[in-house]
């Protein structure tokens, strides 16, 4: 089987990573609680006058090189390959790169090895890319086709309003076997 798998807030976890950074930024405005997110994207949940404040942090370099690992993650990802599947790590850029595109690529040669970053699919457009499954936190995946890929949705509390199949780390064996 062909498995796609988002990197950020599914192997890498953005959230967290964000919420430390805004924190320890000393910003007036509180972070938001990873629990309290509605919103796929971080700077929709905070309030338009602090856009450009929280974009800083994420395109700042070193941002996505740093990520820490979602738990489970890593394990996860080399028995998906131990049980004979073909994984690849699915992932789009930001539209301000820069830093963002080399940076997913050591992240993934840090915390995977440097063989998987063959495994890397670089993409604006998802639905382009033909696969089995795409694991990805993102609800709404568009683009110029209809995928072949069934989509399994990483569990996120931003997106748990959602009925929809979904898999976390701990329950990847069962989510990906139907």
């Amino acid at each position: 089987m062909l498995i796609l798998i988002d990197q950020d807030g599914v192997l890498a976890d953005f959230e967290r990573a964000f919420h430390t950074a805004w924190q320890r930024a000393g910003h007036d405005f509180p972070a938001v609680a990873l629990e309290r997110r509605t919103s796929l994207h971080v700077r929709d949940d905070y309030p338009q006058a602090l856009y450009g404040e929280v974009e800083a942090i994420y395109t700042a370099p070193g941002f996505y090189r740093d990520l820490p690992a979602i738990a489970g993650a890593l394990d996860g990802m080399r028995e998906l390959l131990e049980a004979g599947h073909d994984v690849r790590i699915c992932t789009a850029p930001l539209n301000q790169y820069r830093n963002c595109v080399a940076e997913k690529f050591e992240w993934v040669e840090q915390h995977l090895g440097p063989g998987f970053v063959d495994r890397i699919i670089l993409t604006k457009d998802k639905t382009v890319v033909h696969g089995d499954i795409l694991v990805d936190d993102n609800p709404d995946i568009r683009g110029s086709r209809r995928p072949d890929w069934r989509q399994v949705l990483f569990d996120q509390p931003y997106n748990r309003h959602l009925h929809m199949p979904r898999m976390s780390w701990a329950s990847w064996r069962e989510a990906l076997a139907g």
